[in-house]
């Protein structure tokens, strides 16, 4: 089984929990679709931001990591338009392995907190070669001097498939139902 065949199961699945749950009146919070496993398995995920005049940014790939609880841990360049957009409360697009791969609109926060720091130097070289090796990944240093930020992303809902990275175009309302590209 592939992993677009995969992710429709899911999605089927989801969506036959959501249509049984409203049939017996069970209420449930809106939740993404996306098997976030998958994405403990990709090396790279790209992640664009919302500028001011509410289009999108030019989606950048870098290396994360899947929490417990789903959320997915980036750091960047604390001076970065990333996480600039990020402190004023832009949503994230995140796409899996590529700029065209499945894609979901998120919030995102900048987090402080030095276990979840500490928690991104220890795993991110276990995920990748380079940062293993010493030549890039977050540094205790680095967070303490303020150069690197910690950046927490939670999805709130799918794109549709084929929904690809445009700069400069619109980008999805967080709110707003999905539509097709």
């Amino acid at each position: 089984m592939n992993r677009r065949e995969f992710l429709q199961g899911f999605l089927a699945a989801v969506w036959a929990c959501v249509i049984a749950s409203s049939i017996v009146g069970i209420a449930y919070a809106a939740a993404p679709t996306r098997d976030l496993t998958a994405f403990q398995d990709a090396s790279y995920i790209y992640i664009a931001t919302v500028r001011k005049d509410g289009n999108q940014s030019q989606a950048a790939r870098v290396w994360f990591i899947v929490t417990a609880d789903n959320k997915i841990l980036i750091d960047t360049n604390s001076d970065s338009w990333k996480a600039k957009r990020i402190k004023r409360g832009s949503p994230v697009l995140i796409w899996l392995g590529s700029a065209s791969g499945p894609a979901f609109i998120g919030k995102a926060e900048i987090i402080d907190d030095k276990a979840i720091q500490d928690s991104m130097i220890e795993k991110i070289p276990e995920k990748y070669f380079l940062a293993r090796i010493g030549f890039y990944g977050p540094k205790r240093a680095k967070f303490d001097d303020g150069q690197i930020v910690t950046i927490r992303i939670s999805p709130v809902r799918d794109l549709p498939d084929g929904f690809v990275s445009t700069p400069g175009t619109p980008a999805p309302k967080l709110d707003e139902p999905a539509t097709s590209p």
